[in-house]
């Protein structure tokens, strides 16, 4: 089902299925904001990544003892979210291990998923709780798309991704199979800007670590609109777009976590997480995106 909040600037959607944001509407414009989820591109729009961000080791873990198999980017894209709580300007999904996530990932959990409408800007809070388990470990990240061009008059080379300050981005590598091969790489050297171009993906995404930048942002050069990410706090910021040409949307995704190795160790308590909750514990991590027209 989905749900819609808006203030004087944005009307906001999001479907329970995944508690996935699939709409952003610039009410003064009616512009569209949000990649549409074309399925013969892509056919995702903004998925929660947990509990786990990219593929695993072998496309398993072992946990509690028993291998269990895992698509990529973990399950809570893929299942239904309950609304418990909508005001004007907010939206609050919960997911609960349940029947169908506990033959995937053999942990109690619970994830909420909190959206707030600020002006021009996007809040969404996730947050992990341990109700029972004696060590809940995990991994967690955002992944919304953005369209691109924002209107027939522009072409892809008429955006860049801007930073805040000089940057040379770090860029460690999952080439060519989604997993770390433990290659790194400078998407750039000492520039405020990186040009968005149609053969920038061609070999997938980029996992920027590291940045000193507040902020992450797709503009449009001659006009100055834009999609503001604040990406503070995170150690990583990827970006990626499928390598159609033209380009259709580009994706910026903080992640407290990354993939698996490409010869990493299956149990899941040896692989790198965001955060390790004892029980009754709980953490919390937001994305704020501003849209400026």
């Amino acid at each position: 089902m989905r749900y819609t909040i808006e203030n004087e600037i944005l009307r906001l959607t999001v479907e329970s299925l995944g508690a996935e944001t699939v709409s952003v509407i610039h009410k003064p414009t009616g512009a569209e904001m949000l990649w549409n989820g074309d399925p013969a591109v892509w056919p995702r729009q903004a998925p929660i990544l947990f509990p786990y961000t990219g593929k695993l080791t072998g496309g398993k873990m072992i946990a509690k003892g028993v291998e269990y198999q895992g698509a990529q980017h973990g399950f809570a894209r893929d299942v239904e979210h309950t609304l418990t709580r909508q005001t004007a300007d907010t939206l609050e999904f919960e997911l609960h291990a349940n029947a169908e996530t506990l033959p995937k990932w053999p942990y109690a959990f619970v994830l909420r998923s909190t959206y707030v409408l600020e002006g021009e800007t996007v809040h969404h809070t996730l947050t992990v709780e341990n109700p029972v388990e004696e060590q809940l470990r995990f991994g967690i990240g955002f992944h919304p798309g953005f369209t691109v061009p924002f209107d027939d008059r522009h072409t892809t080379e008429d955006y860049e991704i801007r930073f805040d300050g000089i940057e040379s981005p770090l860029c460690v590598s999952a080439r060519p199979n989604g997993l770390l091969s433990g290659e790194s790489y400078y998407l750039a050297r000492n520039v405020e800007a990186i040009p968005l171009t149609d053969t920038l993906f061609d070999n997938d995404s980029h996992c920027m670590v590291n940045l000193r930048t507040r902020h992450v942002s797709l503009v449009e050069k001659d006009t100055g609109r834009s999609v503001i990410c604040n990406v503070e706090g995170y150690p990583y910021v990827l970006i990626w777009s499928m390598p159609t040409k033209p380009m259709h949307f580009l994706c910026i995704e903080p992640w407290h976590s990354l993939p698996g190795e490409e010869n990493g160790p299956l149990e899941w308590e040896q692989r790198p997480c965001a955060a390790s909750l004892k029980q009754g514990e709980s953490w919390s991590t937001t994305m704020s995106t501003t849209f400026v027209r």
